[in-house]
């Protein structure tokens, strides 16, 4: 197959199987979803969604997040890896936002990557997610299982990123990104690819194939 016969083989098998994709990680808003993938480094997002179940409650936006105070937001967040330095990442972004972008989560990478704690990947996620911009966050699923399948041929994520936007249409980069994800997290496993389960073996060009 041809990237452009793979990618439409894909989408239609994917979309198939996960009809409305969407984010496992859960939030009402674009602040949420910042502040939770903030949270998802090094970490699931099963243990992400425990932790934002109680702080969400408690402080629902950068304003109230902003007000408080770092003991208070460790304690609530110290099951998760690094949770010192996200906690103090997450105070100084909430801040940044209510003083710089009057309380609302900026809608640029630009001005998202300016905010502590967030980076590349972090800004894609809440671009495409909660501001529905064709960009393509690149998580170790991603990167695995389109390099797998033949999509591309990289060694690092930023190289993903611009390879899968090149190839991909962009009415379908939002939706491709949670099939790869979500492929990745339940089909083509790191260790252990389920090979035998697998509705896209058709198209993927990965030579040790489990089946």
């Amino acid at each position: 197959m041809t990237k452009q016969e793979k990618i439409a083989f894909i989408n239609q098998a994917l979309g198939a199987k996960y009809p409305s994709p969407k984010s496992e990680l859960k939030h009402s808003t674009p602040f949420q979803l910042l502040v939770a993938t903030i949270l998802s480094a090094q970490s699931t997002d099963k243990q992400v969604n425990i932790i934002t179940s109680e702080l969400f409650k408690i402080c629902p936006d950068a304003e109230s997040m902003s007000r408080m105070e770092l003991d208070q937001l460790k304690t609530i967040i110290r099951s998760i890896n690094y949770f010192n330095n996200k906690a103090k990442n997450i105070l100084e972004a909430s801040r940044m936002i209510v003083d710089v972008h009057n309380g609302e989560t900026p809608s640029t990478r630009e001005e998202l990557e300016n905010l502590p704690g967030v980076g590349r990947k972090t800004a894609n996620v809440v671009l495409s997610n909660a501001f529905h911009q064709p960009v393509m966050p690149v998580d170790t699923h991603v990167h695995r299982v389109s390099n797998r399948i033949g999509l591309v041929t990289t060694d690092k994520p930023r190289d993903t990123e611009d390879a899968l936007v090149a190839v991909i249409p962009p009415e379908l980069v939002i939706a491709f990104h949670h099939y790869l994800v979500l492929h990745g997290r339940y089909v083509c496993k790191a260790r252990k690819p389920l090979c035998a389960e697998c509705p896209i073996t058709a198209a993927c060009s990965y030579p040790d194939k489990t089946v």
